[in-house]
């Protein structure tokens, strides 16, 4: 049975994200790896600290997928879930988002949409706070993610 990899782009994941990463990535025998640039450098066992540059940790967690292994990257960029999708992996949002091929291209929309209208001037709302839903959806998405990818490697 292989292992299946989780990736973690640390550099704004919430805590309690963190622990559930955690506890059910054990329960998996997952391997987490945490990816973040020296400006939120974390603790931890498999931790990959990469420079200041606003693009590192993505690319860095970009690197580490290899196409056809068990893999799954928790982030909230939609850019890097887009990369790690081309490269067969799963991604998941902190509020249990599964980004997937199906929406993942209208999101990228709505992203740019919002630049764009920043960029004239406009004012645009930012993401909400994570609500207990959101925790919720979060913690049964990633544990549905790791029992697929746990049966397809057994």
């Amino acid at each position: 049975m292989g292992t299946i990899a989780v990736y973690v782009d640390a550099d704004a994941m919430p805590r309690d994200a963190m622990k559930t990463i955690q506890a059910v990535g054990q329960r998996y025998g997952a391997h987490i790896t945490t990816v973040s640039s020296i400006n939120h450098h974390l603790d931890g066992e498999h931790h990959i600290v990469v420079d200041a540059h606003s693009q590192a940790a993505d690319m860095r967690i970009v690197s580490l997928v290899n196409p056809g292994e068990a893999t799954v990257v928790v982030t909230q960029d939609y850019g890097l879930a887009s990369l790690v999708l081309g490269k067969r992996a799963r991604a998941l949002s902190p509020t249990g988002l599964v980004y997937t091929e199906q929406n993942i291209d209208q999101l990228l929309y709505q992203r740019a949409f919002s630049a764009h209208a920043r960029r004239a001037g406009q004012r645009t709302r930012g993401p909400r706070p994570r609500s207990e839903e959101d925790k919720q959806n979060f913690a049964r998405a990633f544990e549905q993610i790791l029992m697929e990818l746990a049966q397809t490697q057994s």
